[in-house]
């Protein structure tokens, strides 16, 4: 039987017209066809169309954990322990998936909003396009042989495949394949126009089963309550058994993240949202334009120094008229609005106020100022 497979765009910039990268595998498994189209064109003239949907690096978010022998229904809840832990956002509004526990105790972990997965399952309607299945970049490669690694680089990240059930992605593709290189780890490189790239065994698991639960109509909601409600006895058990180290697990994640990111752009005096500053770091190089503001890097700089319960709770931040505004995860802890920190951010010439879940630091000249002419709104 032939296969569909499909390359996805960003799942935010994704419409019936997104031009996707595609191929047709024949019995074999051997690319037999390959080309670019709109999902609507390679939806026209077919019936049924089915495809197996891979996600694009940036949505394609993985860890592995490290789990003792558990029964299954455990597994699945210090899978949810560790997700709370490390993922950016409420865990309600994310679609978490693992595979199975392997000989040597590693779980795959894959994680996607909700509302992208809803948003996808409406294009793909449109475009008259049956999910087969979706999973991470990664999981179209090749599974390597033992002690190998299948590895390729697409639009600056690296994808590596190390066996049927695990995989990983690096957002700073090129530093993360020279470390592979400069470790002596045996790699199996394939080119991103390579047909071979789409040739991989997927896994067991992916992120499609909420769709499926989603097509099949009304007749599946009582069975999607009974299960929600299932998880969550079961996230609960599992809470107080592996909080603990699934946050410090986490912590260490977040510090290597910084880590990383402080080696490959040491220009940045702070760093408080690792992936979103490597991000920005990485458009402005290859736009050419390198940041070249001193007041956002003199306010990161204060703002790390003053403010060291920031660092690794930053969700996103911007930096607009000269003001920051740090926008942090909901789970995150912050002192009360006044201490020696304030002090020292007023001996600068700022002061930090917080609305809801964003922190914004502005110069006290702004807040001077502003009172200055009452009047003005009665104008």
């Amino acid at each position: 039987m032939t296969r569909l497979r499909i390359a996805l765009p960003p799942l935010e910039q994704l419409s019936v017209e997104s031009p996707v990268q595609f191929a047709w595998l024949d019995r074999a498994g051997q690319v037999s066809r390959e080309g670019q189209a709109s999902l609507v064109q390679l939806g026209k003239g077919h019936k049924a169309l089915t495809a197996e949907c891979f996600l694009h690096p940036r949505d394609s978010l993985l860890t592995s954990l490290q789990l003792p022998q558990l029964p299954p229904a455990k597994v699945a809840a210090a899978v949810a322990c560790a997700a709370q832990a490390l993922i950016l956002g409420p865990l309600e509004q994310m679609q978490v998936v693992h595979g199975p526990r392997e000989s040597n105790g590693q779980v795959q972990v894959g994680w996607l909003p909700k509302v992208r997965l809803e948003h996808l399952q409406r294009i793909l309607t449109l475009a008259h396009i049956n999910l087969r299945g979706l999973y991470p970049a990664p999981y179209a490669l090749p599974v390597p042989p033992a002690g190998r690694l299948t590895v390729v680089c697409i639009e600056g990240h690296l994808l590596v495949r190390q066996s049927l059930q695990q995989a990983d992605m690096h957002p700073l593709g090129e530093q993360a394949l020279q470390a592979l290189l400069s470790g002596g780890v045996d790699l199996h490189q394939v080119q991103s126009a390579a047909p071979e790239r789409w040739q991989g065994a997927v896994p067991g698991w992916g992120l499609h089963a909420r769709l499926k639960r989603t097509v099949a109509g009304s007749a599946g909601w009582g069975r999607a309550l009974g299960l929600s409600v299932l998880a969550m006895t079961v996230w609960t058990l599992g809470l107080n058994l592996y909080a603990a180290r699934q946050v410090n697990e986490g912590q260490q994640l977040k510090a290597r993240m910084v880590a990383q990111v402080k080696q490959a752009f040491p220009e940045l005096p702070v760093i408080l949202n690792p992936l979103q500053q490597a991000r920005q770091q990485l458009t402005a190089r290859q736009n050419g334009t390198a940041d070249t503001s001193q007041g956002l890097s003199s306010l990161l700089q204060l703002a790390g120094n003053t403010m060291p319960f920031m660092v690794g709770s930053v969700e996103t931040l911007s930096f607009e008229q000269g003001r920051l505004h740090l926008n942090l995860l909901a789970d995150s802890r912050s002192p009360a609005a006044e201490g020696e920190w304030q002090a020292a951010l007023a001996q600068a010439g700022f002061t930090a106020r917080r609305d809801a879940q964003e922190w914004i630091i502005e110069p006290l000249a702004d807040l001077v100022d502003g009172p200055s002419n009452p009047g003005a709104d009665h104008e």
